[in-house]
């Protein structure tokens, strides 16, 4: 296993290449003598550490256990430890290390990942998760200490020492308290008719999702019986990933039919994300891509700034939304129309959580950051994705557009026809053959002899190029490009003539090669048949020449 940004993912077990009881007291040791370089005073700060419900029988591992190793390796240094005494979801982590202003912290999950694996995931001081130069840092002082110091077996001695704190109720109660400064509509929600189903995969969300809508004075949504419940074993989806679509939520469809529900909110196992399903006139459910939740509650939080505004608050031009790259570019048309800011960053709230913080540092406010992984940070008080805050926002909104009348559906239309059609196209084919993967990259890089990329592609001009792997950008005067740039990781963008922007990438967890593609119109521009077509048309382009899945022995995602 290496550590990187994201900390350590992989699959339970034994051996150097799993997470097991040796390889979390390694990663720790090495972390703790990292912040130890980096902290005169973290004995004063303390580091806070979360677990989700994973577990391994076969090889005894769960996220538990792991976690109580992690806490002994920093209690045996004298370092005060967090230790929240029960499973909470990750978004939690964050919040208590701006909180209570740790050191760091620690959350022992693998998100949605399938059931075998599980990760180490690490926040900074400054509440975002870690970015480069800390993931080498702590590598390489992980390779430092890899013989296990005396006292890290030691968990009975650690779970009795004066160090170790629960901050499990107070900071549960500290959020519930936090996040209603996002409430605007409690009356309205106190006597909302709208019926919400909840599922929360077999994973941790249930209790919090359920405190979050009652600081909301949101009705309890109705949840699914045979999900709520911690199950490590995921016994009722055959991928735990929300983001996978239908076959997560078939449960929540029937639920949501028999108590005449119109919308589902689902989590992933770690609550960290949030998709969202609504029943259509037709009686179908439409799930919601996250690029389209993105416009959804990007609007309706800035309707809610506005509202808010009212109040002497901050001017628009210290106003900004964040999303990734990858992302639907839907909340730059917004801002241009209404005079916030709008910024970019690479791919993975790390990044935007870094540059939220930089920019509250600066006196500004950040509203809203997303990312197309149906990841939403829609309070500042998380800097990272937080599935239970929307979930409670997301809850109001659709009450609020209940009360006028209107379906989520409808409002996505009207903020298409306002700002201009967004419409995208996202998926992935797998490759667990590393030298495939390079190679696909490099012959996108010398596409028309050596060093040129491709000038079309089946008939679609192409206009721009940015290679965030070897830092070119033909966008740029000098062809550098402005965001951080990662050779460790493949990502080229590719921008088309007729409004089409399509990047291709690796995933940093999963054996995927992903692709994410949209097709941005002016407003105004509503043939959105025509705009759909021609996007199929550009993405089946980019499958045939740039992929080339035969040749290269690509498996499509699974249907």
């Amino acid at each position: 296993m290496e550590f990187g940004t994201a900390g350590l993912r992989a699959a339970m077990g034994p051996g150097v290449s799993c997470m097991n009881d040796l390889t979390i007291i390694q990663t720790t040791q090495g972390f703790c003598a990292y912040l130890e370089q980096c902290f005169t005073d973290l004995k004063q700060r303390g580091v806070v550490i979360g677990f989700d419900a994973r577990a391994h029988p076969p090889s005894g591992g769960s996220s538990k256990r792991f976690a109580c190793l992690a806490a002994s390796v920093l209690i045996s240094r004298g370092v005060p430890v967090y230790l929240f005494s029960d499973i909470t979801p990750t978004p939690y982590v964050p919040f208590t290390v701006s909180h209570l202003g740790l050191g760091a912290g620690v959350m022992v999950t693998a998100s949605h990942n399938p059931k075998q694996d599980n990760g180490y995931k690490v926040y900074w001081a400054n509440g975002a998760q870690i970015i480069p130069p800390h993931d080498k840092g702590i590598a390489a002082a992980i390779e430092q200490n890899l013989e296990p110091w005396p006292k890290s077996w030691d968990t009975d001695g650690a779970l009795q020492s004066s160090l170790l704190n629960d901050p499990y109720q107070d900071i549960h109660r500290e959020y519930c308290k936090t996040i209603q400064q996002h409430c605007f509509h409690r009356e309205l929600n106190t006597n909302s008719e709208v019926k919400i189903v909840h599922t929360s995969v077999h994973g941790v969300g249930h209790i919090f999702v359920q405190a979050a809508f009652k600081a909301f004075d949101l009705h309890p949504p109705y949840a699914v019986e045979q999900q709520k419940d911690p199950d490590p074993e995921f016994p009722t989806v055959k991928y735990p990933n929300p983001e996978e679509g239908e076959g997560v939520l078939t449960l929540s469809f029937a639920l949501a039919d028999k108590e005449g529900a119109t919308v589902i909110l689902a989590n992933d196992p770690d609550a960290d994300r949030l998709a969202i399903a609504e029943k259509q006139e037709s009686g179908q459910w439409r799930v919601f891509s996250g690029n389209e939740l993105g416009a959804l509650l990007g609007w309706w939080i800035f309707q809610c700034w506005k509202l808010q505004k009212g109040e002497g608050k901050a001017s628009i031009k210290d106003v900004y939304m964040l999303s990734s790259t990858v992302s639907s570019k839907i909340l730059s048309a917004i801002a241009v129309k209404e005079g916030f800011h709008f910024e970019e960053t690479l791919t993975g709230f790390k990044w935007m959580g870094n540059r939220a913080r930089e920019l509250m540092d600066q006196g500004k406010t950040v509203l809203f950051a997303f990312e197309e992984a149906i990841g939403y940070m829609c309070s500042p008080a998380v800097l990272d994705k937080d599935g239970v805050s929307a979930a409670a926002i997301a809850g109001e909104f659709v009450s609020y557009l209940a009360s006028k009348n209107i379906t989520l559906s409808h409002q996505l239309r009207s903020i298409y026809e306002e700002y201009g059609y967004h419409i995208s196209k996202n998926s992935y084919f797998i490759c667990r053959n590393q030298d495939t993967i390079k190679q696909m990259f490099e012959c996108l890089r010398n596409y028309d002899g050596e060093n040129s990329y491709p000038k079309e592609c089946g008939g679609f001009a192409i206009t721009a190029v940015r290679d965030l792997t070897t830092g070119y950008d033909s966008n740029q005067p000098d062809n550098k490009a402005i965001l951080p740039t990662s050779k460790s990781s493949q990502m080229i963008t590719f921008t088309f003539a007729n409004g089409g922007v399509a990047t291709i990438r690796t995933s940093g967890t999963e054996p995927k090669i992903k692709y994410y593609t949209e097709l941005c119109a002016a407003p105004g521009n509503s043939d959105l048949n025509q705009l759909k077509t021609e996007l199929d048309n550009l993405v089946d382009a980019i499958v045939e020449h740039f992929y080339q899945p035969e040749k290269n022995n690509l498996t499509p995602r699974p249907e």
